[in-house]
């Protein structure tokens, strides 16, 4: 029988871990291209021949979603395999209604079939959108268990826009691990925390090759999910975390609902900001979906290193870049920063906007009086420090997982936001993690 041919929708991420492990080496399949969404400068290139095996010594080529029709003629492709994140149910369909207009089957893999087995407890810490708050979940667990006298590696879901062979597997320990690695703004408001919290974390493109130098140095492993998606390796306890100012979403986006239906314990964050409407809205979709599920109510309590720099006065807020584009949201912890501590006013930057930052705004009109941290690249890392220098205003206010100031050059002061997790009723997280380690 001749191979079924097979191609990969993606966005560098979800997409490389299924072929890894699902594809790389099963003989009865051809994987004849992916294709990119989301992140930009993926498209164009090949998924090297280092990592694709050595069923594919040319490598596999990816393009631009926005081809797939041309692509599924070209290739005479038989099956889609849909790969990533962070999406509404109608766009996941209205993708696969497109896939078999053009003749081919339309695949989505489940956690079973991609999973990594390890050989330590894995604690898996997901989401349900993007921005729910999971990495500050991560960061508290992980603390949690070094209290308890275990040493942690968190692994972080991939962010590989760099040279994906190179990316392979990264370790990170100290700052000059990011340099070392040419971090982008969003690899660094991911690792940076963790750096700075004294925690170990891996991240890179085969999560096999990871999951092999982790053990080694692990007791536990904490998987650190990337917009709602699912584990790469099967847990021992999953936690999922939702999000009550997107209330209702957690029933309605892949794979965040399927991470809902399968966690063990589920944390509702923001509880301190959002409405009790809203909070008993997602807690009701909880106990329709997953009613064997721990609830665990906790808050995102924002401060800020210097509050007098902030009352009364005209602040740009700059806040972490995903939670505001395929996250959906239209502010974040910064713009919460602004208002608790009484700015005077809040500058809109749009008018200032260059380049792709610019075409953010037109993508995402959602986002209105604040300003993502954009940084997949040098160069649209240059053009987020000359919007942010534009903007007339008396001081930035830093709302990313990041210390940006220290990253880039800003002709203004500017003052950081840091937020970490609060459970309301404490010593829930602690219990569920004590049965399982």
């Amino acid at each position: 029988m001749a191979k079924k041919r097979v191609l990969i929708m993606g966005a560098a991420g979800r997409d490389f871990h299924n072929f890894n492990v699902y594809y790389r080496e099963n003989k009865d399949v051809e994987v004849v291209a992916f294709t990119a969404y989301q992140i930009p400068n993926i498209a164009g290139r090949k998924y090297p021949k280092e990592l694709a095996g050595k069923m594919y010594p040319k490598g596999i080529p990816i393009f631009e979603e926005k081809e797939l029709p041309e692509l599924i003629k070209k290739f005479k492709v038989d099956e889609v395999v849909f790969s990533y994140s962070d999406v509404a149910f109608n766009t996941v369909m209205a993708k696969g209604s497109l896939v078999l207009a053009c003749g081919a089957d339309f695949k989505l893999l489940s956690g079973e079939h991609t999973y990594i087995k390890s050989s330590k407890p894995v604690i898996a810490v997901c989401a349900v959108r993007t921005g729910c708050g999971k990495s500050q979940t991560t960061r508290a667990i992980a603390s949690m268990l070094k209290d308890m006298g275990k040493k942690v590696v968190a692994i972080r879901h991939p962010m590989p826009y760099g040279d994906l062979v190179k990316q392979t597997w990264q370790r990170y320990e100290t700052l000059e691990d990011l340099k070392k690695h040419e971090c982008t703004i969003e690899e660094m408001e991911e690792y940076e925390p963790h750096i700075a919290a004294g925690h170990i974390i891996y991240s890179g493109v085969d999560y096999g090759e990871i999951l092999k130098r982790a053990e080694k140095e692990a007791d536990v492993i904490l998987w650190d999910g990337g917009n709602n998606d699912m584990s790469f390796y099967k847990p021992d306890l999953q936690i999922t975390v939702t999000d009550p100012l997107r209330s209702g979403h957690e029933a309605t986006f892949y794979p965040g609902a399927t991470n809902l239906r399968m966690a063990d314990v589920v944390v509702i964050n923001k509880v301190d900001t959002a409405t009790a409407k809203e909070i008993a809205v997602v807690r009701e979709n909880i106990k329709k979906m997953n009613p064997k599920a721990v609830i665990i109510e906790a808050e995102s309590p924002v401060t800020v290193d210097n509050p007098t720099a902030v009352k009364g006065k005209k602040v740009l807020v700059v806040e972490d870049g995903p939670t505001l584009t395929h996250g959906d949201m239209s502010f974040g912890a910064g713009h919460v920063a602004a208002k608790k501590y009484k700015a005077a006013k809040i500058v809109d930057p749009r008018p200032y906007a260059i380049g792709t930052i610019k075409k953010v705004y037109e993508n995402f009109k959602q986002i209105t009086d604040i300003l993502p941290a954009m940084g997949y690249g040098d160069k649209q890392m240059a053009e987020l420090n000359k919007t942010i220098n534009a903007v007339p205003c008396d001081v930035v206010i830093v709302g990313t997982p990041i210390d940006l100031a220290r990253h880039l050059k800003f002709n203004k002061p500017s003052v950081r936001v840091t937020y970490e997790l609060k459970e309301r009723k404490a010593g829930g997280l602690k219990a569920a993690l004590k049965k399982v380690i």
